[in-house]
């Protein structure tokens, strides 16, 4: 800031005040003095932060399976951001035509439903479990059935559970 001067050349002063502004160099040292407080302070913290956090090192065999589960989060969560808006513009599309079908066929709620199954059903955000294969990925709806994940296939032999024995066991099971 630059100090206000009369047509004498002199300060003005106010009530026999005298108004003191500081000149440019003494503000920008004061604020570059504030900054560096700050920086410091910043950087303290963030020293601290760091030190203080559990790192990889101390997590051993398990910080490949945090690193892959968070890697399948993140591309659960990149791969929803384009999936969800193409899901919820096919449902608006189906609601509006499924809506105009109800109208032209006087009220058919068959039709409409069909058109609303198909369309307002389905999967709306991409799960980890869907990126492993461990859930289905449905973008067409269908009609409501329990889901029966793949199992591998299983000799046709039975096998009998084994004998427990309970003479140990009294009678409220301890």
């Amino acid at each position: 800031m630059r100090e206000l001067l009369d047509r004498s050349g002199n300060r003005p002063e106010l009530g026999g005040v005298c108004l003191h502004v500081e000149n440019e160099n003494e503000v920008g040292r004061s604020h570059l003095k504030k900054r560096q407080v700050l920086t410091g302070l910043l950087a303290g913290v963030l020293a601290v932060t760091l030190l203080g956090a559990p790192s990889v090192g101390f997590a051993g065999e398990k910080a490949a399976v945090v690193s892959r589960e968070s890697g399948i989060g993140a591309a659960a969560a990149l791969s929803s951001l384009i999936y969800g808006p193409i899901k919820l513009v096919y449902a608006t599309g189906g609601l509006i035509v499924g809506s105009l079908s109800w109208l032209f066929t006087a009220g058919d709620n068959e039709v409409a439903e069909k058109v609303f199954t198909r369309s307002l059903r389905g999967t709306y955000v991409i799960t980890p479990g869907i990126l492993l294969g461990e859930e289905p990925l449905e973008f067409i709806g269908r009609n409501v059935e329990p889901f029966r994940p793949k199992t591998e296939a299983v000799a046709s032999a039975e096998v009998t559970p084994p004998e427990i024995d309970d003479s140990s066991y009294d009678e409220m099971g301890w």
